[in-house]
C-alpha cells in the first residue's frame, strides 16, 4: 500500500453460512442427519479497490446491493470473509442512528463515552466538546438523556462527535438523510472542508446527483456484485 492510499481493498468479500431455522434443525435430528446446506450468502463478493488521501468514494446501489457492507468492512466493524482490507490513519465512522450512544446517558455523557469507543484521549474530547455541542446545535438537551432526542437530534450529535477530530478517513452511510435538510447542508459542506484538508471520505447514497457533487470516484453495487467503478462523470 502506497504513503498515498489510505484505504484498500484486496479481493475482499463478506459471505455468512447459510442459515437454518429451528424447525428445520428439529426435523433434521428426528431424521437423524444435519441437512444438506443450501449454500452460503454472499453479503459482497471479492472486490479490489484503493482510495487514495482526500479523495472522495460514493457508493451506490439499490437496497441489498452490500453498500453497508462495504461501509463496515472499511470502518472495521466487520471482518471480511475472503481477502483483506487495510487502513491508515484514524477512522470515524456515522453506520447507524444512535451507533455507540448510550441512551440512558445525556448527550454531553454520550459526547466523552463515544469519544473514548473512537480512540480519543479526555484531554482531546475535553478540548473539542465546546465546539461538539455548538455544531449538533441541540440547546438545553445536550443534558438530557439521549433516549429522549428526535432521529434528528442523534444524527446532529453523532456527525458531530465523529468529525470533531479530523479523521483520516470519514466514513458515512445515508443516515445523515435523517436530518432536516439545513443541516444536511451543513454536513456537505464541513464534509467538503474535510476533504479539501485531506481526509478520505467513503459515503453512501441513493442520490446520483448527491454522488456527482461530492465523489471523485463512485462504486456501483448490484446484488453484492461491483457492477461499476468509475469517475463521477
Amino acid at each position: 500500500m502506497s504513503s498515498d492510499t489510505v484505504l484498500q481493498f484486496t479481493e475482499a468479500g463478506k459471505s455468512y453460512p447459510p442459515q437454518r431455522t429451528p424447525l428445520i434443525q428439529l426435523w433434521n435430528q428426528l431424521r437423524g442427519r444435519q441437512g444438506t446446506a443450501q449454500g452460503s450468502f454472499h453479503a459482497l463478493k471479492p472486490l479490489s479497490l484503493q482510495v487514495n488521501r482526500g479523495q472522495s468514494l460514493g457508493i451506490v446501489g439499490l437496497n441489498g446491493a452490500g453498500k453497508s457492507t462495504l461501509l463496515q468492512l472499511a470502518a472495521g466493524t466487520l471482518t471480511p470473509s475472503t481477502g483483506q482490507v487495510v487502513s491508515q490513519g484514524r477512522i470515524a465512522a456515522l453506520l447507524e442512528l444512535g451507533s455507540g450512544f448510550n441512551p440512558e446517558a445525556t448527550g454531553r455523557e454520550n459526547i466523552y463515552l463515544n469519544g473514548a469507543i473512537l480512540g480519543r484521549s479526555r484531554k482531546q474530547i475535553e478540548e473539542s466538546i465546546d465546539w461538539i455541542i455548538d455544531y449538533a446545535d441541540i440547546g438545553h438537551f445536550i443534558d438530557e438523556p439521549v433516549k429522549v432526542y428526535s432521529s434528528g437530534m442523534t444524527v446532529r450529535l453523532g456527525f458531530a462527535v465523529a468529525v470533531a477530530i479530523r479523521p483520516t478517513i470519514l466514513i458515512v452511510d445515508e443516515i445523515i438523510a435523517v436530518g432536516d435538510e439545513e443541516f444536511q447542508r451543513k454536513c456537505f459542506d464541513y464534509m467538503r472542508e474535510l476533504r479539501h484538508s485531506g481526509t478520505t471520505i467513503a459515503l453512501v447514497t441513493h442520490s446520483l446527483s448527491l454522488a456527482q457533487e461530492m465523489c471523485d470516484e463512485v462504486v456501483w453495487l448490484d446484488h453484492g456484485k461491483v457492477k461499476q467503478v468509475g469517475p463521477d462523470r
